[in-house]
């Protein structure tokens, strides 16, 4: 699977893709057709979601949403299936006023580091504090997302608005448990850079982001591999890495087995 098929064509979200097909330390793969990470859902059309449960097999959704969203955007029609189950981790740090579309504009004091900085670094720790906030305010549903991932009864999909933050993190979570190379993780967070302008035409047709759109440049919101590679150097750093944390808030080796077992044959 080369970089161009793990994209997931849809008419309804523009940032859908698949987490098969990295590379990992081993020398293997990540294995497609178990875990998409994506935009907000709730545009889908009737052929979108034909494809995506009728054809992919989707069976779970992890909403990163906070409720406020959820309330405000509507939950989207995967909710009709009865075979589809919704499960919603909401990771409550938003940088804007209910999104996290704006997540370089965090509070200086919620950084997880002292010290002076340089202001051409400061937008990167700010976006990694942010990041590592995630992990801090809201580690049980950091968790309890992984363990839905982790399900062997059919596709699964992260998602949260952009698609880009949230679903940034727990992507590579997910894909740090199951083996992908540093390099392979970052390149799948910083290829939400080339839909960016689909992401952001989609948000601003909602009111409930515009403003938080409307209020930055369109290239403060890319996601820049600093960014990430900032984030998992602070999980090394502290914890021996992301599964040293994630055993710090109750993961097993049963947790890791199973998601293993998801994106690696």
């Amino acid at each position: 699977m080369n970089a161009h098929e793990r994209w997931i064509v849809l008419q309804g979200a523009a940032n859908v893709r698949d987490l098969g097909g990295l590379p990992t330390a081993d020398g293997g793969t990540t294995v497609p057709g178990r875990i998409l990470r994506s935009d907000n859902l709730q545009g889908l059309t009737e052929g979108d979601v034909a494809l995506l449960v009728g054809d992919l097999k989707l069976r779970h959704v992890v909403d990163l949403r906070s409720q406020t969203e959820v309330r405000l955007e509507g939950p989207g029609p995967l909710i009709l299936l009865p075979e589809v189950g919704i499960h919603h981790h909401s990771l409550f740090a938003e940088g804007g006023h209910l999104t996290d579309v704006e997540a370089d504009t965090i509070d200086d004091r919620t950084l997880p580091w002292q010290g002076e900085r340089e202001e051409e670094a400061l937008a990167e720790l700010r976006v990694t504090g942010y990041y590592y906030g995630y992990l801090r305010d809201r580690p049980d549903s950091v968790v309890a997302a992984l363990r839905v991932l982790a399900r062997d009864d059919g596709l699964a999909v992260v998602h949260c608005a952009a698609g880009k933050d949230r679903t940034g993190v727990v992507s590579a979570l997910a894909l740090a448990v199951a083996g992908a190379t540093r390099e392979a993780i970052i390149g799948d967070y910083v290829a939400t850079g080339e839909r960016l302008e689909g992401i952001l035409a989609r948000l601003r047709a909602s009111r409930t982001y515009r403003d938080d759109l409307d209020s930055k440049p369109v290239d403060s919101h890319l996601p820049r591999p600093e960014y990430m590679d900032k984030f998992l150097t602070t999980l090394d750093d502290r914890f021996g890495g992301p599964l040293g944390w994630l055993r710090t808030q109750g993961w097993t080796d049963a947790d890791t087995e199973a998601l293993r077992g998801r994106l690696r044959d």
